[in-house]
């Protein structure tokens, strides 16, 4: 991997704008922690316990395929709530007060087929630091098949990235947790490298938990039901797909859209504006907000608050936003937000917008 500078931002004037609203964020986590504290902890047991029955419903109800098949659909929806609603928030220490808890926690992750060691380095070490940078953010370190920044390597089969990419996007979980993850272990060419060096004991750890994986949620249904591998196929890809579509949902609508900036460092590594002002510049929020949304879907759609705030829990993300969206006002602030199916409609128009390689030599006048 070839060290290139980091990015560097622009340091903040005397008068933070960034400290004022931090001060009345804190002051409104502070009013709302009593009421909020009893929800996370519903979650902390519930979402797992959801899984786990599941999961004994399949393997021992399974031999009847409608009922194999409902238990894996459900066990890949449970499977994106467990992470968004718990394994997100301990990486990011929210979850419990005890720092040692949640490191404990995140360990579910490896449970569900994902490697927490190498996701935490993507999303906290890269992702967080530096979204919408190339060369920086892992959430963007895709296949080549996809053309994601403005400035980015074009080749002719980026011209139909964006009909041939949304039929690949169900195949995002199987990317991630049976390929994606060991490219970045043993090629050192992957983003990761830049920030870290992978223990050995992680390598051991990436194979014992993905080798459980595997044994439990497809070689243990088959020993135990009187099921074909192949039904057994199409239940476990039945999960990932189910998965894939609900991930992505969350994934696809913040960053990626063509409102959002995808800012370059110079030279020297230096970045155009503060982090504060890159945060705002590069993410967008989602409109819609239900008890669904709240409960499930751990907030996804109020992303600026997370990126802003990733040491607070999404419980409190509404009306955090609702800080965020006035101070922005109050100070010409960049702060937007579109409805789902406006944003994933964006995103399309992001991947048909850089299928066409800009032409330098363009007249513009």
């Amino acid at each position: 991997m070839e060290r290139t500078l980091k990015p560097a931002f622009a340091k903040p004037s005397e008068q933070d704008l960034f400290r004022l609203l931090r001060k009345e964020v804190n002051q409104t986590v502070r009013l709302l922690e009593p009421k909020r504290k009893f929800i996370i902890r519903l979650k902390a047991a519930l979402f797992p316990t959801l899984y786990v029955a599941l999961y004994l419903g399949a393997i021992t109800r399974g031999d009847n395929l409608r009922i194999l098949y409902s238990c894996y659909c459900l066990l890949g929806v449970l499977l994106v709530l467990n992470f968004l609603n718990l394994i997100h928030e301990a990486v990011h220490n929210t979850l419990f007060q005890r720092k040692w808890m949640n490191s404990l926690y995140v360990h579910f992750f490896d449970l569900l087929g994902a490697n927490s060691f190498i996701w935490k380095v993507r999303h906290i070490r890269l992702h967080h630091n530096y979204p919408n940078v190339m060369g920086w953010d892992s959430d963007f370190e895709q296949s080549p098949m996809a053309r994601v920044f403005p400035h980015g390597v074009y080749t002719r089969m980026h011209q139909y990235q964006h009909i041939y990419l949304p039929l690949l996007y169900p195949l995002y979980l199987f990317n991630w947790l049976l390929v994606r993850d060991f490219k970045d272990f043993f090629y050192k060419d992957k983003l990761v490298w830049k920030v870290t060096t992978i223990p050995r004991m992680e390598y051991v750890k990436l194979f014992l938990y993905k080798g459980l994986f595997v044994f439990y949620i497809l070689v243990l249904p088959v020993l135990l039901l009187k099921i074909s591998w192949a039904q057994m196929m199409g239940a476990f890809l039945l999960m990932l797909f189910t998965a894939s579509i609900f991930s992505l949902l969350v994934l696809l609508t913040p960053h990626a859209v063509p409102d959002s900036e995808f800012p370059m460092p110079d030279g020297k590594g230096n970045m155009p504006t503060t982090w504060f002002v890159h945060q705002l510049n590069t993410t967008n929020d989602v409109t819609e907000d239900t008890w669904f949304t709240r409960f499930f879907m751990g907030c996804f759609n109020y992303h600026i608050a997370h990126h802003l705030f990733p040491s607070v829990n999404h419980v409190y993300y509404p009306e955090v936003t609702e800080v965020i969206s006035r101070f922005a006002k109050e100070h010409q602030l960049p702060y937007r937000r579109f409805p789902l199916a406006v944003s994933l409609q964006k995103h399309y128009q992001l991947l048909k917008n850089n299928s066409v390689q800009e032409d330098i030599f363009e007249e513009t006048m």
